[in-house]
């Protein structure tokens, strides 16, 4: 990156804040090297030309100092900002650097509230190529759990990748390739960030692309400091931490030896005396109000990051609406419309279908403990809204095993079939569902750990495992238990129309004489809304009489009976419940059904 041949150093204040701009200044003279040229701004909208007078005589060779009010750039894009009181907030004027200064390729940024006790030209000469800015991790975001949960949850940006926007070194040209003026303001119109206000959207606009540096350029006073504070090149007074306020600041010593040499000693001397009891009580409150405000914002379900969550997730599903539009107008009625994560291949040694050791009793128990808190979460914040069960006397009068079929528009449809199962009160029966290969091998985390562990028959394509896997099934089915397979074979998303039928399920039910239990789930918009910008469904579960094979018919032919009458179960509660005639985009559904 090009050099330039002065160093540019931003401040930005009110009249009342120079006075503490004037020690940080004062302090990066005194120990900047002589072999650079200086030029310092303070950007500003009221800052009285007594003052501005008053601080320029601290300029001394190799430092040019200057004021620049903003007032007439706020005003050229005014027409952009939302209609709020921008000018009194000169924490955002670091937004205007790169674009008032089109002659620089990079600039220093220094809040008022520091002191320098490094040499300010080797933070300028670090490369920034690339990157946005350069600067240290935000220590209150790292050591204190609510405001690393508030960076999270709230902006979106890991606590550890969270930068302290008081000490920066701007790349200028970067700012200007990314538009990140442009997209402060745009997000200033979107949300208001109320914690760190700027920190926050800096973070926001220049996550992933932010060199951290050494943590002694920007010392922040709180907590722990890991080093001599004598290694420190920049101390930060942030938040409460100001000498000027309290006699027993953490190093408010050194402060005060720089300010010294100042002409605003005395007056930052008789402001420390002079401060009320009743503003130090509020300051010792303040730290907690920040902490309350920071999780009131975590708790919020309309904060940046929910917001736009539930945007990605809106659109999204609207993107999946259309898809099975277009798969249901082209007939393909067994595939996904939503892409599944990589697949493992279930090697025949790693499943035990019927779960018979110790360690996989002990996690199948904790499994479904885990299961049960889920599901009864789900239910209390509406999420899984079960309106009624009909038809449960035929699950409850089933007297063998027998095959559960349902329709399959939901990762969470198997737990209502779940709670029908156990509304059915068959306590010596137990309810295994069918999974895919890939939710077994491949789901990560907790609803991995419930595809494991829950009475899970995971398909395989191994062939050895699949041969495992219908050797289990049958053996269960003659047990007596109960298995759901979902014979329309994908998942589409609220989908309301019975899918064509795959015959699997009614294989298993003819090879081993038991019945087809046939469940079709209807649905209806609730005035809750979800997570994805959609309405929650509300399920009414309809259970029908049991279907048997008919023995008097070829094999072949009576999987294919089974098959028919299912769907036409199917088919005719469609048409029961939601009034309409089930017809298809495409009518090769309709040849496939009949």
């Amino acid at each position: 990156m090009m050099q330039n041949p002065v160093i540019p150093i931003f401040y930005a204040c009110d009249e009342r804040f120079l006075r503490y701009g004037v020690v940080s200044l004062f302090s990066l003279m005194k120990n900047a090297s002589k072999d650079h040229e200086y030029r310092v701004y303070f950007l500003h909208t009221d800052i009285s030309p007594e003052m501005q007078e008053a601080t320029k005589k601290l300029a001394a060779e190799h430092f040019e100092i200057l004021f620049e009010d903003v007032t007439e750039y706020l005003n050229s894009i005014a027409h952009k900002l939302p209609v709020r009181d921008y000018y009194s907030k000169t924490t955002y004027y670091r937004f205007f650097i790169s674009e008032m200064h089109q002659e620089y390729d990079k600039a220093i940024y220094i809040d008022s509230d520091t002191v320098v006790q490094g040499d300010i030209s080797r933070l300028y000469e670090t490369d920034v190529t690339g990157y946005c800015v350069a600067a240290c991790h935000e220590q209150a975001m790292v050591q204190i759990d609510v405001f690393g949960t508030y960076a999270e949850k709230v902006v979106g940006v890991d606590r550890n990748n969270f930068f302290n926007a008081g000490v920066l070194l701007i790349n200028c040209e970067e700012f200007r390739m990314r538009f990140v003026l442009d997209r402060f303001i745009r997000l200033l119109h979107a949300y208001d960030f109320v914690v760190t206000q700027d920190e926050d959207y800096l973070n926001l606009i220049c996550k992933d692309h932010v060199l951290f540096i050494d943590s002694r350029w920007n010392t922040e006073i709180i907590g722990e400091i890991p080093y001599p504070i004598g290694e420190a090149a920049i101390i930060h007074y942030i938040m409460f931490s100001k000498p000027w306020h309290h006699a027993d600041c953490r190093f408010g010593d050194i402060y005060f030896k720089y300010a010294e040499g100042t002409p605003v000693y005395d007056l930052l001397i008789l402001e420390r005396d002079e401060y009320p009891p009743e503003a130090r009580k509020r300051d010792l409150e303040g730290f907690e109000k920040l902490k309350q405000l920071a999780q009131k914002e975590i708790d919020n379900e309309n904060n940046y990051l929910n917001v736009v969550n539930r945007e990605k997730r809106a659109h999204d599903r609207v993107q999946i609406v259309k898809k099975i539009e277009e798969y249901e107008r082209a007939g393909r009625f067994d595939e996904d419309v939503e892409d599944d994560p990589p697949t493992k291949v279930l090697l025949p040694d790693e499943i035990d279908y019927f779960r018979r050791g110790i360690l996989e009793k002990v996690k199948m128990k904790v499994a479904f403990m885990m299961a049960r808190k889920l599901v009864n979460r789900l239910i209390d914040e509406k999420k899984l809204i079960i309106k009624e069960i009909r038809g449960i006397e035929y699950f409850k009068a089933l007297n063998s095993g027998a095959i559960i079929t349902c329709n399959h528009f939901n990762a969470f449809d198997s737990f209502a079939i779940q709670l029908a199962y156990e509304a059915a009160e068959q306590p010596d029966r137990t309810f295994f569902r069918v999974i895919r290969e890939g939710n077994y091998t491949s789901f990560p985390g907790f609803y991995g750990f419930l595809m494991r562990h829950c009475n899970t028959l995971p398909l395989s394509s191994n062939h050895k495992t699949l041969k495992k896997f219908m050797e289990a099934t049958n053996e269960l089915l003659k047990a007596g238990h109960f298995v759901l397979i979902y014979p329309e074979q994908s998942m589409w998303w609220n989908y309301r129309k019975p899918k064509p039928l795959k015959e699997g399920a009614f294989t298993f039910a003819v090879k081993n004489n038991v019945p087809v239990l046939p469940c079709f789930i209807t649905m209806k918009d609730t005035d809750v809304m979800g997570d994805d910008g959609f309405y929650v469904q509300e399920y009414t579960i309809h259970i029908s009489p049991p279907l048997y094979p008919k023995s008097e018919l070829p094999y072949g032919e009576r999987v294919r009976d089974l098959k028919d009458r299912n769907y036409a179960c199917w088919k005719q509660i469609y048409e029961d419940v939601y009034q309409i005639p089930l017809t298809y985009l495409t009518n090769d559904a309709d040849q496939e059904t009949s």
